[in-house]
């Protein structure tokens, strides 16, 4: 299991900012994309293994499986490039704007809903057997998560939304240390341990990751759970990409980036 020191992995991570900054729109809307839908599906098997076992615990430990194999592929999450491209900037690569960092995120944000839309529509036909019949257990609890994931927020007014928030900060603290974990190592067993960790705690946790839920509150209106489109983006999606935000930034990557890349001056002995 190849290790690469941490002044080797965060120049990586500098330089991967810098690629998706500059990558055309097609390969960032086709990598977005397949990663929504990738990570939809894993979202789905999660839940399902807990409505098997009863357990939540089982769901955790087997979700970052999507995780991993979309990071392997080559896939772009929003939360993974909330961390990196400001990083570019941040070393002042050539050519790197902040206009081309929003765009990055505007692009792979559509992606990824899209993905995630997607795979929504299409396990709402497998739950329903084509919305011929009442959706199975899977899909009853995905409507329970939607409605508790608002609704359940929202009675809390100001409090909750800010709830939300943290809950996103924490979540992306723990998935870009994921990002960083397939950067780690050189081999695949080595990038699959040290991804797997940070984002078994995060679903574990329950807390909150933009592009999961892109996945499990449309998914939970298809199935009729009692929220709205509009509690979805008031009382999550938008305090959810705002801590997805800050927290992977500021916990992982400005960390990371000042320490072992712009490293304070060693102390000198006299």
């Amino acid at each position: 299991m190849s290790y690469l020191i941490p002044s080797e992995f965060v120049t990586k991570m500098v330089d991967a900012g810098e690629s998706k900054i500059f990558m055309s729109t097609r390969d960032t809307l086709i990598r977005a994309y397949m990663a929504g839908a990738i990570l939809a599906l894993a979202a789905v098997f999660a839940v399902s293994i807990t409505v098997q076992t009863n357990s939540p615990i089982f769901g955790a430990i087997l979700f970052p499986v999507g995780f991993c194999m979309l990071y392997l592929l080559g896939f772009d999450l929003l939360t993974g490039v909330f961390v990196l491209t400001p990083l570019a900037l941040l070393d002042k690569r050539a050519g790197v704007t902040v206009g081309g960092i929003l765009r990055n995120w505007g692009l792979v944000f559509l992606g990824n809903f899209l993905g995630a839309l997607t795979v929504a529509f299409m396990m709402a036909v497998v739950f329903t057997y084509g919305f011929s019949v009442e959706a199975d257990a899977v899909g009853k609890k995905l409507a329970g998560i939607g409605e508790a994931r608002t609704l359940g927020y929202a009675k809390y007014g100001l409090a909750g939304w800010f709830t939300i928030f943290i809950r996103g900060m924490l979540c992306n603290w723990m998935v870009s240390t994921g990002v960083v974990g397939a950067m780690i190592s050189t081999s695949v067993s080595g990038k699959v341990i040290a991804m797997w960790m940070p984002i078994m705690l995060f679903f574990g946790m329950t807390f909150e990751h933009s592009v999961v839920n892109m996945f499990l509150f449309p998914s939970g209106l298809i199935m009729g759970g009692n929220f709205s489109i509009m509690d979805y983006f008031v009382w999550n999606e938008i305090p959810t990409v705002l801590g997805n935000l800050v927290g992977g930034l500021a916990f992982t990557g400005l960390t990371l980036y000042s320490t072992h890349v712009k490293t304070a001056p060693k102390r000198s002995f006299n």
